[in-house]
């Protein structure tokens, strides 16, 4: 990559504010009901009225984040409005807890045994906080914050994802619970935050990350062993890359605290490990699964290439770049924005592609579903504009 940091500033600036953000802005926000509707066709034309509740946060947090830090847009805080009110109607009041996918007017469809729905209400109040000066938001996000945890670590709250005979950890609620942490952190303090960001680095750095495989797991025992299955030796190399640039954020965030204590190499590590598994040398762009024995990778999905892992490849590299200077990085993320931009941006309706083959050819063309909608990409967008901004002017 070249070092015209201002020229990628304004490119990335550019996609978010011309592009992604009028998409969901025009097609995405339920002006009737509130809320945020992903499942849109190529064209934006609406297939499913369903909500994935996760993305009412992630939407809200995506507007809110964009409005925080690009630019004080007037319709990014109105569609954060539109949003914020529908995030409510998403709680159970049985338990406190929330659904995982409610119909158009919020009637509740499902829940499921994760916390990621909450996740995603906590980081959206607190950019929504950020952004109006409103700190009750932030500290709605802390409460149901310390309710998380709570229900994380009282055994019979949350369902298993095994039964008793096959004790597991996991990496998904260990990053994610960190990059919460981090955010929250910049709003409110709490001794608790950087209470998790400790104990998240450190399961992922003893438990979760093989030395011997060069891979953090996506699962492994409690004792940090790993589980001789498909399932326990899966590796995502989107999440590993994803987990890179989120203790990168948190080193910078705790640097003083002696548990921190080389966390920005260890997140170079994972970063470096995760290229190397999942960079496809022969048709470009970051595949979805392996195998850390080499074993074909039991997913359906296993070498397509999905449009997330590109965002967060995009991120990690350019901010490897800034925290050490090394050239190879830069080439990384050269490699990662060309095949983004070569493959997944819709030209003539709008967006990005979600689903393609591994040679690069579209999967399927909907810009949305319960998986796919505002988050990813304006959140890679809005990041990597900063991060140029700073190496911009670091030189």
């Amino acid at each position: 990559m070249s070092t015209n940091f201002e020229h990628y500033a304004e490119l990335y600036r550019k996609e978010l504010i011309d592009n992604v953000l009028p998409f969901w802005i025009k097609h995405g926000l339920d002006r009737e009901h509130g809320g945020v509707l992903t499942c849109l066709d190529l064209d934006g034309t609406l297939m499913d009225g369903t909500k994935s509740v996760w993305f009412q946060g992630r939407a809200l947090y995506a507007f809110a984040y964009a409005y925080n830090h690009i630019e004080q847009r007037p319709e990014w805080l109105e569609a954060c409005d539109l949003i914020l009110p529908f995030i409510d109607k998403c709680f159970d009041p049985k338990d406190g807890r929330m659904y995982f996918e409610v119909k158009r007017d919020g009637t509740p469809l499902r829940k499921r045994r994760y916390v990621f729905s909450e996740t995603f209400a906590m980081i959206a109040w607190a950019e929504y906080a950020r952004a109006t000066g409103k700190q009750a938001y932030a500290e709605k996000a802390l409460d149901l914050f310390k309710k998380v945890r709570h229900w994380l670590a009282t055994p019979g709250i949350l369902e298993p994802k095994y039964l008793p005979t096959q004790q597991s950890i996991g990496h998904s609620v260990a990053m994610i619970m960190m990059n919460v942490a981090v955010v929250l952190h910049s709003l409110i303090q709490d001794p608790l935050l950087e209470e998790q960001v400790r104990e998240s680095y450190l399961l992922i750095k003893d438990k979760l990350y093989s030395p011997e495989y060069h891979c953090v797991l996506e699962m492994a025992t409690p004792e940090g062993g790993l589980i001789d299955t498909l399932a326990g030796r899966q590796i995502n190399p989107g999440h590993c890359i994803e987990t890179a640039w989120f203790l990168m954020e948190a080193h910078h965030t705790f640097a003083d605290a002696e548990w921190a204590e080389g966390m920005t190499d260890f997140a170079l590590t994972v970063l470096d490990d995760a290229w190397a598994w999942g960079w496809d040398d022969r048709y470009g762009g970051i595949i979805n699964f392996r195998d850390c024995k080499g074993f074909p990778a039991q997913d359906y999905s296993q070498d397509m290439k999905f449009w997330w892992p590109q965002t967060e490849g995009i991120i990690a590299t350019l901010y490897a770049y800034k925290l050490t200077g090394d050239q190879k990085y830069l080439d990384w993320h050269q490699k990662v924005h060309d095949w983004a931009w070569q493959h997944l941006i819709d030209e003539e309706k709008g967006e990005w592609y979600g689903y393609l083959h591994r040679d690069g050819t579209v999967a399927q063309p909907a810009k949305g579903n319960l998986f796919k909608g505002p988050f990813h990409i304006p959140r890679m967008l809005v990041r990597s504009t900063l991060l140029l901004e700073e190496l911009a002017q670091s030189r």
